[in-house]
């Protein structure tokens, strides 16, 4: 699933170990989220939308069905 949770992060100047503390989480679960070899569970993806203030639909995209 594609995610724009590097660059969400960035603009915020928050670091993985950041974000991961305020998700309770591990670094590493933050960086493999971000590179897209873990996809968070649903409880997962609406702290991370509270933690950014936004839509799970403005950080998560679904990599299937492009429209073809």
């Amino acid at each position: 699933m594609k995610n724009r949770l590097k660059e969400l992060r960035a603009e915020r100047k928050w670091s993985q170990v950041d974000l991961a503390e305020r998700l309770n989480v591990s670094r590493q679960t933050v960086n493999a989220i971000e590179n897209q070899r873990y996809d968070p569970s649903l409880p997962l993806a609406f702290q991370i939308a509270r933690a950014f203030e936004m839509p799970i639909e403005a950080i998560f995209e679904d990599g299937e069905g492009s429209g073809d």
